[in-house]
């Protein structure tokens, strides 16, 4: 039995850090996306859920940390991060939502 999976399982939210923010200005939005997924289904549903066109997309999949913090140590879970390349002239406006 085959799971269905809907457009919006595959990304989990945007990133905006500072770094995510510059890039944005080369026409290049960072999502954080499912494990599971590769780029194929990536570039498919990011396509379908914002209508734009995609060009290329970068894969960067951080590990799990674990970090000490007033002498206990906390494990920071990891994840995938997907770098989405559009095409000149589109872009998404991650302030309005989905």
């Amino acid at each position: 039995m085959t799971k269905k999976f809907n457009y919006y399982d595959n990304i989990i939210s945007p990133v905006v850090t500072e770094k995510s923010t510059q890039q944005s200005e080369l026409n290049k939005i960072v999502f954080k996306v499912n494990k599971k997924f590769n780029k194929k289904t990536i570039k498919k549903n990011i396509e379908k859920i914002f209508k734009v066109e995609v060009t290329k997309i970068n894969i960067v999949n951080k590990k799990k940390k674990t970090k000490s913090t007033r002498g206990r140590k906390i494990s920071i879970p990891g994840y995938k991060k997907a770098i989405v390349t559009l095409k000149k002239g589109q872009n998404i406006d991650l302030t309005t939502g989905i």
